[in-house]
């Protein structure tokens, strides 16, 4: 399908406002795709805030050109989806690694943080613990050190307490005995 120079412009437009507006965007190849397959990655990204979108490969080339990013020649060769993450990297390169495992995609490349990520980095990225799980991680971390400190400032009081009520269940037994 041709397109005017006109509407590429606006593609070209999109694309950006797309990757401004993402902490970061993964690039997939896909095969033999179908729309079942296309409608449950788009649906798993949605619940992660991210979106995946078929882009015209010149068209997204400029895009990557004009970022100054680095990449093979034949690396446009194939059909290529973009998946943009809008808050979380990691729980949109999770999808994108479960995704992978089928023989429909295969992850090409990332970008996060001004520089291209490697396929291998994009699934060390998917391992990584959601933005949910690591906030847990440090609450329960900074919890742990905080009631650890509030026990070692109440322990002499605590100390000091239990002193007292020894000596005065001596002196009440003692009082007792007499």
């Amino acid at each position: 399908m041709a397109f005017t120079r006109k509407e590429k412009e606006k593609m070209v437009e999109q694309y950006k406002e797309w990757v401004e507006n993402s902490k970061a965007f993964f690039v997939m190849s896909y095969q033999n795709m179908n729309m079942s397959a296309v409608d449950e990655a788009r649906s798993q990204l949605r619940e992660v805030n991210g979106e995946i979108h078929v882009v015209k490969n010149r068209v997204f080339r400029l895009v990557m050109d004009e970022m100054g990013l680095k990449y093979g020649e034949d690396f446009w060769e194939e059909n290529n989806m973009v998946s943009f993450a809008f808050s979380d990297a990691p729980s949109v390169a999770k999808v994108m690694s479960e995704i992978s495992k089928t023989n429909v995609f295969e992850i090409r490349l990332g970008y996060m943080d001004q520089s291209l990520l490697k396929p291998e980095q994009v699934k060390a990225l998917a391992d990584l613990p959601t933005l949910p799980v690591m906030r847990g991680m440090l609450l329960g971390t900074i919890m742990a050190s905080a009631s650890k400190l509030v026990r070692t400032l109440a322990e002499p009081a605590r100390t000091m307490a239990a002193v007292v009520k020894a000596f005065s269940e001596e002196g009440q037994a003692a009082e007792s005995a007499a």
